[in-house]
């Protein structure tokens, strides 16, 4: 009964997920418990409820009969809600465009990698119903089109991507191809589908509107992810005047740092060491930091014009404030040019943040070895790689918690929250035993339950910003795989209570964590 009823709900996702995004991801969500920080007088801990609890409660070795049924109730008691309150009157023509780009967008980047199917792995069966639910939807508005070679030939490419899903089993799927040739294509068809229906979608919001690839540099709204938005004949402009404040060690007290210092171009605006001189933690990169909702590995800050606030205060970086900020900026006749094109002349703290944001904002090229593939530039990924990508999204489990297509923790398709992860990392490759002391996110608000929690960073480019992790005690990708491969800190032999990361083994071969690594190295960007 239980697969029964999540064939149904999958039936439904499309619709489910785009008119109460809330109640979806209620029904949907991971089992694991779920912690809600607003501020240090809004803290909400509370247990996971859905499918995925469900799921992984009925194959348990031992099963919670109580648990168990106090989640079927509250699950069926949701669906029974929904089902008298919910209504699609609402929905108008592009909204079903749209609710279909969504669905499209849901399965190649969380469906098919096992996210919300983490014991049983019937992501592609269940990405098949997903698709047969889309087909419907085609049916339904089949009098929209007016080219009926376009419906037949949307209809075609569905048939094609359930048989692949049907006729696959989950650790040897190719996700590369089915993402290349099928998910890209559908893109099109949706840009197509628009055009020949005569409808737009109103606004953009995480991904740009009219996208053909989810590895481009024009998949990305970027205003999505700023709280500031500006005209786009200026961002050219701004960029190059934050390129010029980043590098400026005289926005430091004694005039020895700039970001640049800590975040150096070569090395994908990392430095190379484990930890900078005076600071808690490893430098991460600034390529794609962009395309989050978090900032800090703690994740202290929501975007990052503050996140420079932090580092102008930090006595251990710029050790200064906003005010001399600004008056150092003043003073220089070049910045006063530049200020008085682009901010009629208003040298504020907040302009010059948002410069530097904006530069930051721009470090998202997308041109890298595996994205000019994916996208038919180059054609020279090896195998081995794709095997690597295959795996990665796949039998590794990696893309569970590091989101394709920018690989951290910002989860897709609406890209409006970034996770945060309990790996379980260890003090130091001699102390393998014991947990590094860095309380990570419990130091923001206190909570108990966020003990040693980190932002998930992406891992693109990581060819090139090693060490690794929080502390940089991994120097190697050879290392980092093998303790994921493990089970993290559980598989140390830790107590952890509410570590994120599967305590099981995933059995990869030697082989295959070098077919991941290859991947992973093939993200760096040109």
């Amino acid at each position: 009964f239980y697969l029964k009823a999540r064939m149904f709900f999958k039936k439904s996702e499309p619709v489910l997920a785009f008119i109460d995004a809330d109640n979806y991801t209620f029904l949907n969500q991971p089992n694991l418990l779920k912690v809600e920080e607003e501020d240090f007088t809004d803290i909400k801990i509370k247990e996971s409820n859905g499918f995925q609890v469900i799921e992984e409660l009925l194959y348990e070795d031992s099963v919670d009969l109580e648990t168990l049924k106090r989640q079927v109730v509250s699950t069926s008691t949701k669906f029974k809600f929904l089902h008298k309150n919910l209504t699609l009157q609402f929905l108008k023509e592009h909204h079903i465009l749209w609710i279909i780009r969504d669905a499209l967008n849901r399965v190649a980047l969380t469906g098919i990698t096992g996210f919300d199917s983490p014991v049983l792995e019937a992501s592609l069966e269940e990405s098949a119903v997903v698709y047969k639910s889309l087909k419907h939807l085609l049916e339904i508005y089949k009098s929209n089109f007016k080219s009926l070679d376009l419906y037949e030939a949307f209809q075609n490419e569905l048939n094609q991507s359930i048989f692949n899903l049907e006729s696959s089993n989950f650790e040897g799927f190719n996700r590369y191809d089915f993402i290349k040739k099928h998910s890209h294509k559908q893109l099109e068809l949706i840009n197509a589908s628009k055009k020949d229906w005569n409808v737009n979608f109103p606004y953009n919001l995480a991904f740009n509107s009219s996208i053909t690839s989810f590895f481009s540099e024009e998949t990305f709204n970027m205003d999505f992810f700023s709280d500031y938005q500006q005209e786009d004949s200026l961002k050219s402009a701004t960029i190059a005047l934050g390129k010029m404040l980043f590098n400026d060690k005289n926005l430091s007290s004694n005039g020895t740092m700039s970001c640049a210092t800590c975040h150096i171009n070569e090395k994908s605006f990392t430095d190379g060491r484990v930890v900078f001189k005076n600071q808690k933690r490893n430098t991460p990169t600034l390529t794609y930091a962009a395309l989050q909702q978090r900032f800090f590995y703690d994740g202290r800050t929501g975007n990052l014009e503050g996140q420079i606030v932090d580092v102008v205060n930090n006595t251990n970086e710029f050790h200064s404030n906003l005010e001399d900020l600004v008056s150092v900026v003043k003073k220089d006749a070049n910045y006063k040019k530049l200020f008085d094109s682009i901010y009629n002349g208003k040298v504020t703290d907040h302009n010059i943040r948002q410069s530097i944001a904006q530069y930051i904002r721009s470090l998202n090229t997308f041109n890298s070895k595996f994205d000019n593939n994916i996208n038919n530039k180059q054609n020279d990924l090896s195998p081995f790689e794709i095997n690597g990508f295959n795996l990665f999204m796949g039998k590794a489990k990696c893309a569970t918690c590091h989101f394709a297509p920018v690989f951290n923790g910002t989860v897709p398709p609406d890209f409006t929250e970034t996770e945060f992860e309990l790996l379980g990392v260890p003090k130091d490759t001699l102390a393998l035993t014991e947990i590094d002391s860095d309380l990570g996110r419990y130091d923001v608000f206190n909570t108990e339950e966020r003990k040693y929690f980190f932002k998930t960073p992406t891992v693109r480019n990581v060819s090139k910003t090693s060490p690794y992790m929080h502390n940089g005690v991994y120097t190697t990708l050879k290392q980092v795989m093998t303790f994921y491969n493990n089970g993290g800190g559980v598989g140390l032999g830790l107590n952890l209570e509410y570590q994120t990361l599967p305590e099981d083994a995933l059995n990869l071969t030697e082989k295959e964590i070098k077919e991941v690594i290859a991947f992973m190295k093939s993200l760096e960007d040109n």
